[in-house]
C-alpha cells in the first residue's frame, strides 16, 4: 500500500514539474492498445505504402501523357508517336500483323504564317488534323512529327489499300475550304507510305516514309 502511494506521489511530482516547465506530459501508448497495434501492424504499413505507390504511378502516367502530347493539337507529338510506332512494330513482329505508316507534309504553311500570321497557321493545322481524323478509324494513330509534318499509323491495310488511303487523305486536305479575314487559303499535303511487316524497324520505317513523302512532294510540284 505504501509502495503504491509513493509511486503515485512521484507521478504527481513529475506532472507538476512538466506543467511548470510548459511541457505537456507524454502519454505512451499502452502495449496492446489500438494506437500501438495500428503502428506496429505490418499489414497497415503495407496498405499505406501501396496507396502511396499507386498515387506515384498515376502521377507518372499523367506527366508521361503531357510529355507525349502536342499542346496545340491534342495529338501525340514526335516523342509520343515514336513510342506508339515502336509498340506497334513489336506487336507486328510478335503476332505477324500488318499496318501502314503514312507521313504527311503540309504544303504552303510558311507562306500562310508569313502572310496571315501564326494564329492562321495554327487554324490550318487544326483543320488538317480534323480532316485526317474523319478519314481514319479509332484504332489508328495521328501524330505531329514537327511544325508542318504529321504521321498516321493505320492497322491491317494491304499495300494497295494503304496507297488508296494516302490518295484519299491528299484529296481530302487539298479540298479543304479555309479562309482567314475573308481571304481563301489554299493548302494541301504530300504523302509518303511504308508498309509495316514482321521485319520492320520503327526508325527505318519512319525514315523510309519520310523519303517517300519528299518524292511525292516533288511529283506534286511537277503536277502543279
Amino acid at each position: 500500500m505504501k509502495k503504491k502511494a509513493e509511486t503515485a506521489a512521484r507521478a504527481a511530482k513529475r506532472r507538476k514539474q512538466a506543467t511548470a516547465s510548459g511541457k505537456a506530459p507524454v502519454r505512451r501508448a499502452m502495449p496492446g492498445s489500438r494506437q500501438s497495434a495500428a503502428k506496429d501492424d505490418p499489414k497497415v504499413e503495407i496498405r499505406r505504402l501501396k496507396s502511396q505507390l499507386a498515387e506515384a504511378r498515376a502521377r507518372i502516367e499523367q506527366l508521361q501523357t503531357v510529355a507525349d502530347t502536342d499542346f496545340l493539337l491534342g495529338i501525340p507529338n514526335r516523342r509520343g508517336f515514336e513510342r506508339e510506332l515502336t509498340r506497334a512494330v513489336s506487336y507486328i513482329q510478335r503476332y505477324r500483323a500488318s499496318a501502314a505508316l503514312i507521313v504527311l507534309d503540309v504544303d504552303r504553311l510558311k507562306p500562310i504564317n508569313d502572310h496571315f500570321g501564326h494564329a492562321a497557321g495554327d487554324d490550318v493545322l487544326k483543320a488538317i488534323v480534323a480532316a485526317l481524323s474523319r478519314q481514319i478509324r479509332s484504332s489508328d494513330v495521328i501524330g505531329r512529327l514537327g511544325g508542318d509534318e504529321f504521321a498516321v499509323l493505320l492497322w491491317n491495310l494491304s499495300e494497295t489499300d494503304a496507297h488508296a488511303k494516302a490518295s484519299a487523305l491528299e484529296h481530302e486536305i487539298d479540298n479543304l475550304a479555309l479562309s482567314v479575314a475573308g481571304s481563301k487559303i489554299a493548302t494541301g499535303v504530300s504523302v509518303g507510305v511504308v508498309i509495316l511487316g514482321p521485319h520492320s524497324e520503327s526508325a527505318k520505317a519512319l525514315m523510309d516514309a519520310d523519303h517517300a513523302m519528299y518524292v511525292r512532294k516533288a511529283q506534286r510540284r511537277h503536277e502543279v
